[in-house]
């Protein structure tokens, strides 16, 4: 529960706070009123909520139908004229962060806080996070993978960094729960529209840098996504650089007032030798790690996650144990043909992505690369030309394209698209099913590989805005199979 002259104090010292108007009424104070819901869907609503009016497509026939359930007061940037109060602020998304922190009694101040932001890995070094801090904590995790608020329940996230009104309420439950610390991948966009506005992260990770998420609906331009990206480190206590990404020079010097530690080759904190199973590590968390995800990238994340455990207190002996644990479905995942060739199912879906996935695969598997892959539609427009040109340096990958979350595209243009920038001949099975299972038929031999790259074990395919059941690769793969 909370008082609505709370909730206008929080508003008033953010400078977020305009008036409150009601038939052309302008107030400073509200009624006395006390609420005990927060909510930004209109159809979940009731005389004890606030309600924050957000987004574009917002309209004032939403309002009419909460106030038939009691709604009596709103939250919003736009006045619509309803029969009930406006609180007028410049920006909704800042509002409803601060006013859920406050609602749920500051549970981010009774949580140790760990964030990974980058263009890939995320998903892969919150896991490494996780197995690591379980074997001494109670850790939760908000993973665009999966989710979990108690350590042993998981669910999956529809975005990858929360609204502010779930994210708080899903601190709040893992604080009941008696969780310690809470993990979460943030990304440019929970910057860009506020999501995380006000929180202030214990150890702030940034895992890389490459185009992508620019678009209509995402960033403008690589600047805007860079600069997001950037908004972990100035909103964290602690900051952990991968000393091999883009701009690092830059990201150096731009925080070199705030404690931090760099990782990778020319750092203290660098993999010295490795191989498809081990690793070992130089520095303060020197020693010999096992690891159940090949590829030198995952080695990477596991180190920047190491670091920042360790920075949190988790022990040398947790680190190795978490890390050599850890398995993430649809992520590397390598299963076997009946002709003995490997089948490697991962998520990359951005052209650096992949072709560190190439060329990783390449690496142990020596043979010919068969590889499946889409596109996104309705976002993320410049990875089509991406895997076009960069599919060209490899000529001897045999190329199947197919659908990858169209929404509202046609998953068929999109690969032809893609196509447009390759100069051999490919294959285009727009059902991604019938795709997998044609490319599973050929002939193949020991040395060979088969590429599934995209979706991992999503267990939907975006179609026409809505999230449509779909099996998941690894899954896909063992059916036939």
């Amino acid at each position: 529960m909370m008082k609505l002259e709370t909730a206008l104090q929080i508003l008033k010292e953010d400078h977020n706070f305009r008036a409150i108007v009601k038939d052309d009424h302008y107030y400073y104070q509200g009624e006395t009123w006390d609420f005990r819901d927060l909510s930004y869907d209109s159809r979940e609503v009731s005389e004890q909520t606030l309600f924050f009016a957000k987004g574009h497509q917002f309209k004032a026939e939403y309002l009419e139908t909460a106030i038939q359930q009691g709604l009596k007061y709103y939250v919003s940037e736009v006045d619509y004229q309803v029969s009930i109060p406006v609180i007028l602020v410049n920006d909704i998304k800042q509002a409803m962060s601060l006013v859920a922190m406050a609602f749920y009694d500051h549970p981010e101040r009774k949580l140790k806080l760990l964030a990974f932001t980058g263009t890939k890995g995320k998903t892969t070094a919150a896991y490494f996070a996780f197995n690591i801090l379980k074997e001494e904590a109670k850790p939760a995790m908000l993973s665009t993978m999966n989710s979990t608020l108690d350590g042993a329940t998981f669910f999956k996230s529809q975005l990858t960094t929360p609204e502010s009104l779930d994210l708080f309420a899903m601190m709040a439950q893992a604080v009941k729960n008696g969780r310690t610390h809470f993990i979460m991948e943030v990304s440019s966009q929970a910057y860009l529209v506020k999501r995380v506005y006000g929180l202030t992260f214990d150890v702030g990770v940034f895992l890389n840098i490459s185009p992508d998420h620019i678009g209509p609906i995402e960033h403008p331009t690589y600047e805007d996504y860079f600069y997001h990206k950037r908004q972990l480190l100035a909103n964290s206590r602690y900051v952990i650089l991968n000393q091999q990404m883009n701009h690092i020079d830059f990201l150096l010097e731009s925080i070199a007032d705030k404690a931090h530690t760099a990782y990778g080759a020319g750092s203290p904190n660098s993999i010295s030798q490795s191989s498809a199973f081990h690793f070992q590590l130089t520095g303060p968390l020197a020693g010999d790690y096992a690891i159940q995800l090949i590829g030198d990238f995952n080695q990477e994340n596991a180190l920047a996650a190491a670091l920042a455990c360790h920075r949190l207190g988790a022990s040398p002996a947790a680190i190795k144990a978490g890390i050599a644990h850890t398995k993430v479905d649809g992520r590397m995942e390598v299963l076997s043909h009946p002709s003995g060739a490997k089948i490697f199912i991962d998520y990359a879906h951005n052209g650096d992505s992949l072709k560190k996935l190439i060329d990783t695969v390449a690496h142990y598997q020596t043979g010919k690369i068969a590889l499946v892959l889409g596109a996104t539609g309705n976002k993320g427009e410049s990875r089509r030309k991406d895997f076009g040109l960069l599919l060209n340096d490899y000529p001897n990958v045999e190329v199947y394209l197919t659908a990858d979350d169209p929404n509202y595209e046609d998953p068929e243009a999109i690969s032809q698209e893609i196509a447009s920038y390759i100069h051999r001949p490919v294959h285009i099975i727009p059902d991604r099913e019938l795709a997998i299972q044609t490319i599973l038929k050929q002939s193949y031999k020991p040395d060979d590989a088969i590429i599934i790259a995209g979706k991992g074990a999503d267990a939907f395919q975006i179609v026409q805005g809505e999230k449509i059941p779909y099996p998941g690769d690894p899954q896909v793969v063992q059916n036939y199979l």
